[in-house]
C-alpha cells in the first residue's frame, strides 16, 4: 500500500514539475508493487490448495482398510430370518389411510403444495384457456378458487394461460389443470382465449 501510495505521490511530483525523472520512478515503483502483489496471491493461492490436497489424500481409503471377508458377508445382514413373527407382521398389508394424490404430506400452511402432473393433452388444452385461476405473489403455483390450500390468503386472479406464461405451475391439491381441461372438454366453463 505504501509503494502504491508512494508512486502516486511521485506522479503527482512529475506532473507539477514537468520533470519525467520523477514519472519513470513512479513506473518503477508500480511495477514494484506489482510484482509484490502477484507473488503475494501466488503464495495465499499455493497455501490454500495445501490442505485441501492433503484432505483429499487422507479421504482416499487404503487397501488395507476393505476388509478380505466374504462379498455376502457385505450387507451385514443374515439370507435367513430367525424369528418367524418378523415373517408374519411384514406379510401383514398396513390399515393406515393413504394421503390423497398431491396431497401435502405435512400440515405446515407455510409449506408450498406439490405440483400437479399434468397430462400433456391437459397442457395443451389449459394453454389456450381464459378461466380464472388464483395466484399468490411470491408462490410458484396457480391454484382453483375452491382449493383449501388458498384458506384465508391474499391471492391474484389471472387466467390459466397468462399465470402459465408467467411460469407459474399448478397446485397438486386442487388440480386445476385436469380440473379445467375436464370442464373445457365436458363444454360447461373453461373459455378459450379466442372466445
Amino acid at each position: 500500500m505504501l509503494l502504491v501510495l508512494g508512486a502516486l505521490g511521485l506522479l503527482i511530483t512529475a506532473l507539477t514539475t514537468a520533470n519525467t525523472l520523477w514519472a519513470w520512478l513512479s513506473v518503477g515503483i508500480s511495477v514494484v508493487a506489482a510484482a509484490i502483489l502477484v507473488l503475494d496471491w501466488l503464495r495465499n493461492r499455493r497455501r490454500a490448495a495445501a490442505p485441501s490436497a492433503a484432505a483429499q489424500v487422507a479421504d482416499e481409503p487404503e487397501p488395507d482398510d476393505f476388509g478380505d471377508d466374504d462379498p455376502d458377508d457385505a450387507t451385514g445382514f443374515d439370507d435367513e430370518p430367525e424369528d418367524e413373527d418378523v415373517l408374519a407382521v411384514a406379510e401383514e398389508p398396513s390399515t393406515a389411510p393413504t394421503p390423497p394424490l398431491g396431497a401435502s404430506t405435512a400440515d405446515d400452511p407455510d409449506s408450498e403444495p406439490a405440483e400437479e402432473e399434468t397430462d400433456a393433452a391437459d397442457l395443451l388444452v389449459v394453454s389456450g384457456l381464459s378461466a380464472d385461476v388464483r395466484v399468490l405473489d411470491e408462490r410458484p403455483r396457480y391454484h382453483l378458487v375452491k382449493c383449501g390450500w388458498l384458506a384465508n390468503r391474499p391471492s391474484i386472479a389471472l387466467p390459466v394461460s397468462e399465470a402459465r406464461q408467467l411460469g407459474f405451475t399448478p397446485c397438486g391439491r386442487c388440480a386445476p389443470d385436469a380440473t379445467l381441461a375436464a370442464k373445457h372438454r365436458a363444454g360447461r366453463g373453461a373459455r378459450t382465449t379466442g372466445q
